[in-house]
C-alpha cells in the first residue's frame, strides 16, 4: 500500500511543508525582502512584476496541491463513514456511497431527513430511531393493507 508514485510522494511532502510554520515564515521573509528591495530598484515595474509573477505561479500550483489533498482526505472520510454505517445495526446501508448520487438526489435525501427531524420534534422524542429502511418498511406495509 505504501508504494506511492512520484507525484503522490511529492504532493504529500509539498502539502506537509506548505502547511508548516516554516513555509509561512519563508513567505513572510520573501515579502519583506521584496519590500525592502523596493528603493534599490526604484519601485520599478520589473520590481513589482517579480512579486506578482512569483505569487501567481505559486498560487496556481498550490490550487492543484490543495485539491489533491482535499480529494484524498474526502475519500478517506467517506470510507470511514461507510465503515461506521456498515457496522451500525440501526443505520441504513443505503447511505453507503451516497456521495455518488446526483445533486438532485442528494437534495431529495436531505428533504427526507428534514422530515424525519420534524417528526422527532413533533413527538418530542429525539432518541426514537427513524431510518430510510424503517420508512420503506412502513410504506410497504401500508401498501399491503
Amino acid at each position: 500500500m505504501k508504494n506511492n508514485n512520484l507525484f503522490e510522494r511529492f504532493s504529500n511532502l509539498a502539502t506537509n511543508f506548505t502547511g508548516s510554520s516554516y513555509a509561512f515564515i519563508s513567505a513572510v521573509l520573501i515579502v519583506l525582502i521584496w519590500a525592502i528591495s523596493g528603493p534599490v530598484f526604484n519601485y520599478s515595474e520589473t520590481w513589482q512584476l517579480v512579486i506578482n509573477t512569483g505569487t501567481t505561479i505559486i498560487t496556481f500550483l498550490m490550487v492543484f496541491l490543495i485539491q489533491k489533498a482535499q480529494n484524498k482526505d474526502s475519500k478517506a472520510i467517506q470510507l470511514k463513514l461507510n465503515e461506521l454505517i456498515a457496522a451500525s445495526k440501526q443505520a441504513s446501508n443505503r447511505m453507503v456511497d451516497i456521495e455518488d448520487l446526483t445533486e438532485k438526489e442528494l437534495d431529495q435525501l436531505h428533504q427526507y431527513f428534514v422530515k424525519i427531524a420534524e417528526l422527532s420534534k413533533q413527538e418530542g422524542n429525539f432518541h426514537k430511531c427513524y431510518s430510510i429502511d424503517a420508512a420503506v418498511k412502513k410504506h410497504n406495509s401500508k401498501l399491503e393493507n
